[in-house]
């Protein structure tokens, strides 16, 4: 066995890769519909296995929110290439908007557990927006070269703005139209 064999992580069985993966996104249906103090035996309910497995891989509330919190921020991040290579930027970004919209929603629904996550320091916020600034940061970049996106706005800028106006149609309980209407404003106000 090579050295690097034996360095790697042992990869987890398919089937408790599948679990997990069921847990999460039992958990963060629950976290998006607001329902942050769902018991772990709901939740276990939800996904489709036992209350012992969800324990085995997610041992307290923390842990959970922590699991949903970065696979929902990679699957973010990782969009960006998906829509800059089927739709021209200004429109992969609003399609993009959406989704961090959702994301933003989701984290409000396990608010408690996050803030102490981030309290704790298992959840950088300066690393999220770091992340979150960059995908805009592309998306800008590469509309700026397609003339379909000012070359002219900072991504943090952007990010602030957008932050900004999800928050703000989140508190306000604003319907799905005028939610879909704010976010037009705001990526259209990064266009040329």
């Amino acid at each position: 066995m090579s050295s690097a064999q034996k360095d790697a992580a042992p990869r987890p069985r398919a089937d408790a890769a599948r679990n997990r993966a069921k847990i999460v996104a039992a958990a963060r249906e629950a976290f998006a519909a607001g329902d942050g103090a769902v018991s772990f035996d709901a939740l276990a309910r939800t996904a489709g296995v036992g209350v012992a497995t969800l324990y085995r891989n997610f041992p307290s509330r923390q842990a959970l929110v922590e699991a949903v919190y970065r696979s929902d921020l990679d699957d973010l991040v990782a969009l960006v290439d998906t829509l800059l290579a089927s739709q021209p930027a200004d429109a992969a970004l609003r399609h993009w908007v959406d989704r961090y919209a959702v994301f933003v929603a989701t984290k409000h629904g396990m608010a408690e557990a996050f803030q102490q996550a981030v309290a704790a320091g298992s959840i950088g916020v300066g690393e999220t927006r770091e992340r979150i600034r960059a995908a805009i940061g592309r998306f800008l970049a590469a509309g700026a070269t397609a003339g379909t996106l000012r070359a002219d706005v900072d991504p943090d800028d952007a990010t602030t703005a957008l932050l900004g106006a999800v928050l703000g149609v989140t508190a306000s309980g604003a319907d799905a139209r005028q939610h879909s209407r704010v976010l037009d404003i705001v990526v259209d106000g990064l266009r040329p």
